[in-house]
């Protein structure tokens, strides 16, 4: 057998500072995705766990330890008092989120913004239940600390998908909505000041001027906007007909 991919990576050009992606259905039948890397390829699976491995007869190691926390709990009442994930468990659930968290960065390269959503919220569901049962805060820290350009690729997500549905709206709120999550997130962790310096504020606050800035005018936003044309100008007939139909669009 022949290991040596120079020819595929010779047909598939890095380039740097961009993210090269394809998607396409594998030998299995299931879709594949890989990304362009300077010294190779990586290669993971669209659906279910990127590497397609089922640890423990899961569909992920967080299914195993959500079922260990599962029998805890039957075997104590009820109660998960107790139940601790040392630092060998969190570093397993780090490492198969980091691999969630290359493939919802090349499913925003592909345009799949459901596949986005849903593994970001996969992995939100994993951070809270490391941040709830860590024996140690740094041990949960470890992996929290990938929340930041998480919840940013999520909400560019939700953004992307409601102003291509004509939502402008929509997408305005969702991206106000995950700033304000950064922010709360950035005082939970008792560093506020990190709100101010974080790449990822301030690329969705850019990304919500773009949208502002481009969004279609409202019927009263166009009717103000020509009401104050008519002021400008001195055209004191047209600035009573627009007064007249922003009043009729308050009955």
């Amino acid at each position: 057998m022949n290991f040596d991919i120079s020819d595929l990576l010779n047909s598939w050009e890095y380039q740097a500072g961009q993210i090269v992606v394809r998607r396409f259905q594998g030998k299995d039948g299931k879709e594949k995705i890989q990304l362009r890397v300077d010294l190779g390829l990586l290669q993971m699976n669209a659906f279910g766990r990127p590497d397609g491995k089922q640890p423990f007869g899961h569909e992920s190691l967080f299914e195993h330890y959500k079922a260990r926390l599962a029998k805890y709990e039957e075997e104590h009442e009820a109660s998960d008092e107790g139940f601790k994930l040392d630092a060998e468990d969190c570093s397993k659930i780090q490492q198969e989120a980091i691999q969630f968290h290359h493939r919802y960065i090349c499913l925003f390269q592909l345009k799949d913004y459901p596949g986005v959503i849903r593994d970001t919220e996969r992995n939100i569901k994993v951070f809270d239940f490391v941040e709830q049962y860590a024996e140690a805060r740094e041990l949960a820290w470890a992996v929290m600390q990938l929340r930041p350009q998480l919840l940013m690729m999520q909400v560019r997500a939700k953004a992307t998908m409601a102003q291509e549905s004509g939502d402008h709206a929509k997408a305005i709120e969702a991206i106000q909505e995950g700033i304000d999550d950064l922010k709360a997130f950035y005082a939970k962790i008792e560093r506020p000041e990190l709100g101010e310096q974080s790449g990822e504020i301030q690329s969705l606050a850019a990304y919500l001027e773009e949208i502002r800035s481009t969004r279609p005018l409202t019927e009263r936003e166009r009717i103000e906007k020509a009401l104050e044309e008519a002021i400008r100008r001195e055209d004191y007939e047209k600035a009573a007909h627009y007064r007249d139909k922003l009043r009729k669009l308050n009955l």
